[in-house]
């Protein structure tokens, strides 16, 4: 039965930096309130259920779980770190009244770390924060409570210690939960408003909607039916299922205001349900605020291998769809790769995540394109266009005007690496912004570091081109990053062809700059000549803009002594071998097919 005093419930999310431990401490939470999170049922990590998530330690998709402490019912929303899943963050957060503010104790406070504090504040919750991996040798606790006093404005009596991998402080933290988390707000006595936070597709069950319950109650009565209402659309569903998470679906019946738990539509269309909906017992009902959709931020092209791999490259990209509102995706067709899936992103990470996916769990093997951002438009005639490939860009001639996404990003980092990482973003077409100094030094204490934050206006483009990666390796791993959209500003934008053996490859062309275009041409055919293997043929390896070839490599074919047989005679009969292999290999030239593997492709990636 559902909770119906508001005082016994508390909501709360776990957010962080990535990597700073969410998911394993949510297991030891699990594992304080007694939750069944046995080894033979799941690895580790109880609340990353997919592979991909176990594997590379981070949290992709929010997830929630239900437990008990001390008479009070506590509902846990597991949130991602990473920049590329802030909109899951912002989903959970609004599902909540409070946070639990987590701290690596080895890393400190990092820019991830102070986003999300800024979004928890805004959104009005109380903040818990903890410093995790207590159990680590040799770091400087001090530290890191002094970051979170001095650049977060904590006081130091309410940080609270522990250790996700050994259960340390997990049950003061509880407590700490039960003491500081306000309860939930809203009227029983009202009508149901219930907000969807998350959904996803069940082979048993259909779709299958996480909701908070804001006023009212919703109740499932096996024979009886009654119909709800999603308020933004207009359409009605009778509920199959009606339960809670522990973290597994466990059928309850009833959810009353301030729960959260799950509604099980019997839809096979996740399309019915989007992310921020309100559903309701009462068709005349309010609907609620709502979140804003994301829009993808990077997009690229899936092709299949081979053309018996489209129906289960399809098949994933919806099923994958259902539960992704961030991931979008439309038929694309190349004359050389043949049919295959426009994939929209919300960044480069995302989009890894479901290539790895699709391969994994739908066994598809793929060829990727080069991810670009999405450019606006304007020709002479006025008529707008909004463009993700380098074949929809109109001729030079017809072109008005081109704009490009521009990023808000924020840098944070130790004030020694300010040097090379300002040279990183002035070489990725960055505009300085402006240098904010975090760290308080006043009084008895001094931190390690000098934390900076550097601002910069950066082309979206220049992110998605292996930016993350530099910055990594130019700061020693220290600093970290995040970014928002600001606006599109005018570009020199120019359609790169990239040629092999004279015939343009539609998929390793790419939209450049008209200032870089001779680097990264150089560049990618440097690339190319490495990954495509000699034919009995030349190959020239071409890169034109119209009609203008800017960069070129060759190919070298194999060369087969035709007068290795030839003892003695006329030297004229060796000269007729040649010439006719001249010729022969002219014609092979003129009707071979060049095999390019995919590696060839993945290779523009990393260029």
């Amino acid at each position: 039965m559902g909770n119906t005093d508001l005082n016994k419930i508390k909501n709360f999310s776990i957010i962080a930096h990535i990597d700073h431990g969410k998911s394993t401490l949510a297991d030891r939470m699990l594992e304080a309130a007694h939750i069944d999170i046995s080894r033979d049922k799941r690895e580790s990590r109880i609340l990353d259920r997919l592979e991909l998530e176990q594997e590379k330690g981070i949290t992709i998709k929010l997830q929630a779980c239900r437990m008990i402490w001390k008479d009070t019912q506590l509902n846990l929303i597991d949130t991602p770190g990473h920049v590329d899943f802030s909109y899951e963050v912002s989903r959970s957060l609004a599902a909540c009244e409070a946070a639990i503010l987590l701290v690596d104790a080895f890393q400190g406070v990092q820019a991830q770390t102070i986003s999300n504090t800024q979004k928890a504040l805004e959104l009005g919750l109380t903040l818990i924060p903890v410093i995790n991996k207590i159990d680590l040798p040799n770091i400087n606790i001090k530290e890191s409570e002094d970051e979170l006093v001095h650049l977060l404005g904590f006081n130091r009596e309410e940080i609270i210690k522990v250790s996700g991998k050994t259960g340390e402080g997990v049950e003061t933290l509880l407590d700490a939960i039960v003491k500081r988390c306000p309860s939930p707000k809203g009227d029983i006595n009202k009508p149901l408003k219930a907000l969807i936070f998350d959904s996803f597709y069940d082979e048993h069950r259909g779709v299958v909607v996480a909701v908070r319950i804001m006023d009212g109650k919703v109740q499932h009565i096996p024979g009886k039916s009654i119909d709800l209402h999603i308020l933004q659309k207009g359409k009605s569903f009778k509920p199959t299922e009606i339960g809670i998470f522990k973290p597994d679906l466990e059928e309850t019946n009833i959810l009353n205001t301030g729960e959260v738990g799950y509604i099980a539509t019997g839809f096979k269309k996740i399309s019915m349900f989007t992310v921020g909906d309100t559903i309701s017992d009462k068709i005349d009902t309010p609907p609620l605020a709502g979140y804003k959709v994301p829009k993808p931020n990077v997009y690229a092209t899936f092709f299949p291998i081979t053309t018996d791999q489209y129906e289960p490259l399809k098949i994933g990209l919806n099923k994958l769809s259902m539960n992704d509102s961030a991931l979008t995706f439309s038929d694309q067709r190349s004359n050389l790769l043949g049919s295959g899936f426009r994939c929209g992103f919300l960044g480069l990470l995302h989009m890894e995540i479901i290539q790895e996916r699709l391969e994994r769990e739908y066994d598809v093997d793929l060829i990727i394109t080069a991810p670009t951002v999405e450019y606006k438009v304007t020709k002479l005639d006025g008529t707008k266009l909004e463009i993700q490939t380098p074949q929809e860009l109109p001729d030079p001639s017809e072109i008005s005007q081109v704009l490009e996404p521009w990023v808000r990003l924020k840098i944070m980092t130790p004030d020694r690496y300010m040097g090379p990482l300002m040279e990183l973003c002035q070489y990725k077409r960055g505009e300085y912004v402006n240098t904010q100094y975090i760290s308080n030094t006043s009084g008895d204490i001094e931190l390690k570091d000098q934390y900076i934050v550097l601002e910069y206006d950066i082309p979206l483009a220049s992110l998605v081109s292996n930016f993350f990666d530099q910055l990594k390796n130019k700061s020693s791993g220290y600093a970290s990053m995040e970014y928002e959209l600001i606006d599109f500003f005018p570009v020199d934008l120019v359609k790169v062809s990239v040629l092999v053996n004279h015939e343009e490859i539609e998929a390793l062309s790419f939209l450049e700059t008209r200032e870089l275009t001779q680097s990264k041409a150089n560049k990618l055919l440097e690339v190319m000549k490495g990954e495509i293997p000699r034919q009995q043929f030349p190959i020239p390896l071409q890169a034109a803009i119209g009609a203008k070839v800017i960069a070129r490599e060759d190919v070298k074919g194999y060369r087969k002594d035709v007068t290795a047989k030839l003892y003695g005679g006329d030297y004229t009969r060796r000269l007729k071998l040649l010439e006719r292999q001249k010729k022969g290999k002219k014609r092979l030239k003129q009707i071979g097919q060049v095999n390019i593997p995919q590696e060839a492709f993945l290779s523009i990636l990393k260029t």
